[in-house]
């Protein structure tokens, strides 16, 4: 085996090796915590929210309306706002039912990593670390699912793939 085969990428981890299962927790473990986001906030189960938005309680304007950091004016003016609080709620439950399922992953990587960099952008300046903090991991983590196809694990991305529309536009993978 030449040196060049052996630094070449496998094609898909999450069908190769044993890792793929830790990625694949990784993968569910992720889709609760934006499911759950998305299910407290639509129907305010008490647990992070007093009310939902179904009961016409914007998902966003608590938070944002008291950001501090160098972005506060930009996040106070889109608090409370139904286009921020619909694609908040969107992008809760998009990501939740993706991650969860196994599909769409690759989309998801995309609009999740958008979202914890609005999201730490809002937080700044992390409490504990200077820069670093749970924003971009779950984002690292979104986007190493998306890379080792770890839907096909524990999940529906290998008759997602399959789907014509799906195999017209691999980035829907």
């Amino acid at each position: 085996m030449s040196l060049d085969t052996r630094l070449r990428p496998s094609p898909s981890l999450a069908s190769e090796h044993p890792a793929r299962y830790a990625l694949a927790a990784g993968r569910l473990f992720l889709g609760w915590i934006f499911l759950w986001a998305f299910l407290d906030k639509l129907f305010g189960l008490g647990k992070g929210t007093e009310s939902g938005w179904l009961s016409g309680t914007s998902p966003s304007k608590g938070f944002l309306s008291h950001v501090e950091g160098p972005f506060k004016e930009i996040f106070h003016s889109m608090a409370g706002q139904l286009w921020v609080d619909a694609l908040f709620m969107f992008g809760l439950g998009g990501l939740g039912v993706a991650l969860l399922l196994g599909i769409c992953l690759r989309p998801a990587a995309v609009g999740g990593t958008l979202l914890m960099l609005m999201l730490w952008a809002a937080s700044l300046w992390p409490d504990t670390n200077p820069f670093m903090d749970m924003h971009w991991i779950y984002a690292a983590l979104m986007v190493a699912v998306a890379l080792a196809d770890a839907g096909t694990t524990l999940g529906f991305g290998r008759a997602w793939a399959r789907l014509p529309v799906v195999r017209r536009s691999p980035f829907l993978r």
